[in-house]
């Protein structure tokens, strides 16, 4: 290869590294801005994230390891049966299965239906189940506390039943796609 062929080589790769660094501004956004991180009000640069406000959690603690609420305030607990959904703002099978858990928890007063966000990023978080509609409580796990604590494995989503006495009584490590298959695989181990 010629010296001239190298050096045209060398300008088209910054040229087209120009390009991907500035298209994404002309385009109305920066190049690491998400819909997520625009639907949870994070402008470019934003170094704090804005957390919209989210339904109230039952307690301070979830199977024993304590989380704070995700937009919302803990309360101080009940002794009800505790269904947890541990999912992920990222998670297209968590995107799918939220909604499910939302409609479980309306047809189940006798429990405590709740999610688990397992992931640093809250306000995404957050704005995933704003976008989706979904009005579960929900708890912040920044530093997966929950599923380590749990010895749970590390995938999303996991459902985990928990007694009243705060005992874990099931694990289903897999989405649930309809109501009836989360209603069937929760009586199960009640």
């Amino acid at each position: 290869m010629t010296s001239s062929a190298k050096w045209s080589l060398v300008g088209v790769v910054v040229i087209l590294a120009a390009l991907v660094a500035i298209l994404p501004r002309l385009l109305g956004g920066s190049a690491t801005d998400t819909s997520a991180d625009k639907a949870a009000g994070q402008d470019e640069g934003a170094s704090t994230s804005v957390i919209s406000q989210r339904p109230d959690c039952v307690a301070t603690s979830v199977a024993g390891v304590e989380l704070p609420c995700l937009g919302g305030t803990s309360g101080v607990g009940n002794d009800k049966p505790t269904v947890v959904n541990l999912w992920a703002w990222w998670c297209e099978p968590c995107r799918d299965e939220l909604p499910i858990f939302e409609q479980f928890a309306e047809a189940h007063s006798e429990l405590n239906v709740i999610g688990v966000h397992a992931d640093a990023n809250a306000a995404n978080g957050a704005a995933l189940l704003d976008d989706l509609g979904v009005n579960l409580p929900s708890y912040q796990d920044d530093s997966n506390l929950f599923a380590g604590t749990l010895g749970l494995p590390s995938v999303v989503p996991i459902t985990v039943v928990v007694s009243a006495s705060g005992e874990v009584i099931g694990t289903f490590p897999t989405p649930f796609t309809s109501v009836d298959q989360l209603n069937n695989a929760v009586i199960e181990v009640l």
